[in-house]
């Protein structure tokens, strides 16, 4: 019951939605026991033609039978059976007609609620999982994320918020349908109650399993998302490897599992409408039986008419109690989902802003790094870094493979955080400053290019969508790519499709240059943005890159060491020390790995 109280919390102010329903529902369900209430004064009305009008009920008293079976035989008597049966209906249909409004009313209001819960749980969703931190995502399937914060709210809105309204409106009109019975007949309504207990044991038996495997099944799902995202991702990879008989196998195999799970759930729903149902004729079979003897026995207890309506009125009392028992069966599903999207709330970022982080305004001295260590799980990347970069440096990031510059680069901008040391920007500690301060001091141009499926015009604007057309095209200008997207289709309107894949590698590479040039940073991170590239392409990204450093610090990772002799220093990293520095002419003297790196491209024909 906590996950679900939880869950209803996304629902406030719940009262501006729960007192609405809540009179709206009484009103139609009191009109809507009236009108089954009503058959017996017809009934009494035709059949007892000449019955002399009984003893007026006692003054207060809350029979409604007997007031309306009073006054039915009183309009008989006085006004002929033709006139009562117009009064009679036509109060039939005005009870009618306001029930089913007021139920219109109510399930109108009971939808906004649930529109008004689906979106403060998916806003919440979402904004706690932008607030995570890089590492969250490297441990995490993308495609469970996406399962969690789509299907799984979608499971809760309907489980979860449709239970709130079962809770109510069913048991009130239960509740209403047997005080009419008792009033009625308590013998008969005593008897007919004795198999409810046998009814609820068995279905709780049915739905007993549910929950489990409702968890299951989502967790299977997530699972199925996840190799959709990975085989639409890896779709060319998948072809040119002829892998997609694996893939097609690797998603049936799931999709095979998360089939069966769902029919095993689907089996125990549909098992509890089929027992209540045969619950119900039972009871109904019993009562005939008994109401039968009664009446044949001459009983004053029961009249023909109160019989006939009592059993109207019960015929319609399975109906919320099914919906009830249906109820329990499918909240399993939606508590379930909850705690997948609760877990995923309640998910917190390993880096957040000190309470007292204050905002960083420029860049005006130097980037240092005091004795930085840091590593993933129990493997050490970086080991006791230190170096300092002056303000308008060029410095390049050179070193084997797995040395640890990517991961130096991700410390800067707080993407990951030390384990130890500090990383210093103007004498301060970046722990000192708030995240998005810090950030906006940086630029960044990756080696994978990440792209939106947007027009080229919002991509350059991501970071900054106040821009003009004016500063739009002067940043893509500088990143010589105005003369392409003015040959594209519709210019800076071309929709460049899913991750830019209607972009060549390079005119996707200086997209990502103009975005950092309108950001206009005074640092610039770059992390092997050239790597990928054929010559051609290589050379005007490399342009577009040396306009994009002019009067800026930049830190440069290079896989090609020729574009970055003319750096002002040259930091070369080795399982995550840094074991030279120098520029590009002193560290050819000193004979060290680095020239080792650049003779063996030179001589590789890099």
């Amino acid at each position: 019951m906590k996950t679900y109280f939880r869950l209803l919390s996304f629902a406030k102010p719940i009262e501006k939605y729960a007192i609405p329903y809540i009179l709206f529902t009484l009103v139609a369900v009191i009109f809507g026991t009236m009108n089954l209430a009503l058959v017996a004064p017809l009934l009494t009305a035709l059949f007892d033609k000449d019955a002399k009008p009984p003893v007026p009920p006692a003054e207060g008293s809350l029979d409604l039978f007997k007031i309306m079976n009073y006054h039915a035989v009183r309009l008989n008597n006085e006004l002929g059976l033709i006139t009562t049966l117009q009064y009679v209906c036509g109060i039939i249909v005005v009870s009618v007609i306001i029930s089913n409004l007021f139920k219109y009313f109510g399930e109108r209001t009971m939808e906004n609620l649930r529109i008004h819960t689906l979106l403060n749980l998916r806003k919440t969703v979402f904004n706690n999982v932008m607030n995570l931190d890089i590492a969250f995502f490297n441990n995490e399937r993308k495609g469970d994320i996406i399962s969690k914060v789509a299907s799984d709210v979608q499971v809760v809105q309907f489980s979860v918020t449709s239970t709130l309204q079962v809770v109510f409106k069913e048991p009130l009109q239960l509740i209403a349908y047997l005080v009419m019975l008792f009033m009625i007949s308590v013998k008969l309504t005593l008897f007919s109650m004795l198999v409810i207990p046998i009814g609820g044991w068995l279905i709780s038996r049915i739905v007993k399993r549910l929950k489990a495997q409702a968890a299951e099944s989502h967790s299977s799902y997530g699972m199925m998302i996840s190799y959709l995202d990975e085989a639409l991702s890896g779709i060319k990879i998948i072809k040119a490897f002829n892998a997609v008989p694996f893939i097609r196998k690797r998603f049936d195999n799931e999709n095979q599992r998360y089939s069966g799970i769902m029919r095993s759930m689907a089996r125990r729903q549909q098992l509890a409408s089929p027992t209540s149902e045969s619950l119900g004729v039972i009871m109904v079979a019993g009562i005939l039986l008994y109401g039968g003897k009664l009446i044949a026995e001459g009983s004053n207890e029961l009249s023909p008419g109160d019989f006939i309506a009592y059993i109207a009125i019960f015929s319609q009392i399975m109906r919320p109690a099914k919906a009830i028992g249906q109820a329990f069966s499918s909240i399993h599903s939606g508590i379930a989902a909850g705690e997948r999207v609760l877990s995923l709330i309640d998910e917190k970022p390993n880096i957040v802003d000190k309470p007292d982080a204050i905002q960083i305004r420029d860049f005006r001295e130097a980037l240092e790094f005091r004795d930085v260590t840091f590593g993933y799980q129990e493997k050490k990347v970086l080991d006791h870094v230190n170096f300092t970069i002056k303000r308008g440096m060029s410095v390049a990031l050179v070193g084997p493979s797995g040395g640890g510059k990517s991961t130096l680069m991700d410390l800067i901008p707080r993407f990951t955080q030390p384990w130890s040391g500090e990383i210093r920007i103007d004498g301060h500690n970046i722990q000192d400053y708030t995240m998005d301060s810090l950030r906006s001091l940086m630029g960044t141009v990756n080696q994978e290019t990440i792209l939106f499926n947007d027009t080229i015009f919002n991509n350059i604007a991501f970071a900054y969508p106040e821009a003009t057309q004016e500063q739009v095209e002067a940043a893509a200008r500088i990143a010589n790519a105005h003369e392409f997207i003015m040959a594209s289709e519709e210019g800076y309107q071309t929709r460049i499709g899913d991750r830019g894949v209607k972009l060549s590698g390079g005119q996707r590479q200086r997209i990502c240059i103009a975005r950092a040039v309108l950001r206009n940073p005074p640092i610039m991170l770059l992390d092997e943005a050239t790597s990928a590239l054929d010559t051609e392409s290589e050379r005007l990204v490399q342009d577009a890159l040396n306009n994009l450093m002019k009067n800026r610090t930049s830190l440069v990772i290079a896989h090609r060491l020729s574009t970055i002799q003319s750096a002002d220093m040259i930091i070369v990293l080795e399982g995550g020390r840094i074991v030279e520095t120098g520029t590009h002419f002193e560290l050819l003297e000193k004979n060290g790995l680095y020239r080792k790196l650049i003779e063996m491209q030179t001589f590789g024909g890099n």
